[in-house]
């Protein structure tokens, strides 16, 4: 290999670690506590997160990027699982990681069988990892559950539009400690829960909310 030319920097792998970032960046605009607390785990600044979000937007961006799938083996690598899934008519295939941020969660990519075109992206239980009890408000706290977990617990649940890419909602009821039924809005960030806004003890939908705390 030839040296560098002048000015110029050798380009440095986007690694598994610069992932954890990503996800950690779009999760600091609901919820910067946990979010600062890990970043402290990993060992790296915010200017370290700052940048992996950078470069992980512009290999998206970019008009030479590769397909999706594609980027996401070539920065971690093999998947942990392959799992083909049928969703009502589709047939599809799971791909899932290890996260170590996370070792009870996967991220899971979900492919068309046919053509390999991710339609989406998230974190989801690890196989044989215990589910979180979730029963009261008071249990959905910041990174608690996964979006399907909530929506099984509190069924039926309403998916509300996300405000961003990799962002989701859900719209449901749940009781509180006493038992007394709250209406609850839920965000979530690359599937992980951020923050659960409830309202008044009996009150309708569209009353002002206050979020639970961790």
């Amino acid at each position: 290999m030839g040296p560098v030319p002048t000015g110029q920097r050798p380009t440095r792998p986007f690694t598994p670690l610069d992932f954890q970032l990503v996800l950690l960046r779009r999760m600091a605009d609901h919820n910067p506590g946990p979010v600062e607390d890990a970043r402290r785990e990993l060992g790296v600044s915010p200017a370290d997160m700052r940048e992996a979000n950078k470069r992980w937007q512009a290999m998206v961006r970019s008009p030479r990027s590769r397909p999706a799938l594609s980027r996401y083996r070539s920065v971690l690598g093999e998947p942990e699982s392959r799992t083909p899934r049928r969703i009502g008519d589709l047939d599809c295939e799971a791909w899932r990681w290890p996260v170590p941020l996370w070792p009870r969660l996967r991220f899971e990519v979900l492919t068309t069988a046919a053509g390999g075109a991710v339609w989406n992206e998230w974190l989801v239980r690890a196989p044989g990892a215990e589910p979180p009890a979730l029963r009261t408000v008071e249990d959905l706290t910041p990174w608690s559950c996964t979006v399907d977990e909530a929506a099984r617990a509190f069924a039926p649940a309403s998916p509300l539009e996300g405000t961003a890419p990799n962002r989701r909602g859900l719209s449901f009821t749940a009781p509180d400690a006493s038992g007394v039924p709250r209406e609850v809005v839920a965000e979530f960030t690359w599937g992980l829960l951020q923050r659960a806004a409830v309202g008044r003890p009996g009150g309708p939908s569209g009353t002002t909310p206050h979020p639970v705390r961790r």
